[in-house]
């Protein structure tokens, strides 16, 4: 999405700011013996009375109003009460939805307890990560050159990142152009460029063993071709001349 209006900005702020809260306060909310059923729900209560709709539901008939994953599946875990919540267990929640006509996205991992199985330094990775690309986009710069980025950086800290999920643009839908904002440097992909006042999600996926993923047998959850664990943070970002407005950034990311 280009904004080119006030009251699209404004649209994008709104929906934004309900996606992040809802984050927040479902990251709060998670606590050891919960399923990932009992915080879905508490999500779905927080969206609805911000007056949101849950974009996975809404547009791709998801089992759940977040995705919720849990250790070594890392992305679109469906919600499930069969999945209940141990110390050290890495859990990722991932928020987007609509409100008024405009869509945003939002997700962390973190660690509910103590960090028994040694991941929090993944999880400190992959937020540094994020905000360090998300420093260095603005108007006009090669979309490739911030994979790049990404992928150095997380493999001078120890860890390989996932080559087929990536961040894309957002706004008048969950998924717009750009698509495919990798978190690798693609040699095939160096004419693309970040566009000024266009609206993108850009997400972080890294991980201890796999580069490629793997689809769960519910055909929704994803985990790690090579095993290993995976941590997501991503933001929705407006892009200007300069630095970037994190349009998410109520979430504490």
């Amino acid at each position: 999405m280009i904004v080119k209006t006030e009251e699209e900005l404004q649209g994008m702020k709104k929906v934004s700011e309900a996606v992040a809260l809802t984050l927040q306060k479902m990251r709060a909310y998670t606590k050891i013996g919960m399923s990932t059923k009992d915080i879905d729900e508490y999500g779905r209560q927080l969206l609805e009375t911000l007056g949101a709709k849950s974009a996975p539901f809404e547009t791709y008939g998801f089992p759940g109003y977040s995705c919720i994953s849990v250790n070594k599946e890392f992305a679109h875990g469906v919600p499930s009460d069969k999945v209940v919540l141990k110390n050290g267990d890495i859990i990722n929640i991932d928020v987007s939805a609509e409100l008024g006509g405009f869509w945003a996205d939002n997700g962390c991992s973190f660690i509910v307890g103590e960090d028994i199985q040694g991941l929090q330094h993944l999880i400190d990775t992959s937020k540094e990560i994020l905000l360090d690309a998300i420093s260095e986009i603005s108007g006009g710069i090669r979309i490739c050159d911030i994979g790049k980025l990404i992928e150095t950086k997380a493999k001078k800290a120890g860890y390989t990142v996932i080559k087929d999920l990536g961040g894309h643009g957002v706004g008048r839908s969950l998924h717009e152009e750009p698509e495919a904002i990798m978190n690798y440097y693609d040699h095939y992909d160096k004419t693309r460029r970040f566009r000024k006042d266009s609206v993108v999600a850009i997400e972080t996926f890294i991980s201890t063993k796999s580069e490629f993923i793997e689809t769960a047998a519910d055909n929704w959850g994803l985990t790690g071709s090579k095993g290993g664990f995976v941590a997501q943070h991503e933001h929705t970002i407006l892009i200007t001349a300069g630095k970037p407005i994190i349009l998410t950034a109520a979430n504490g990311i």
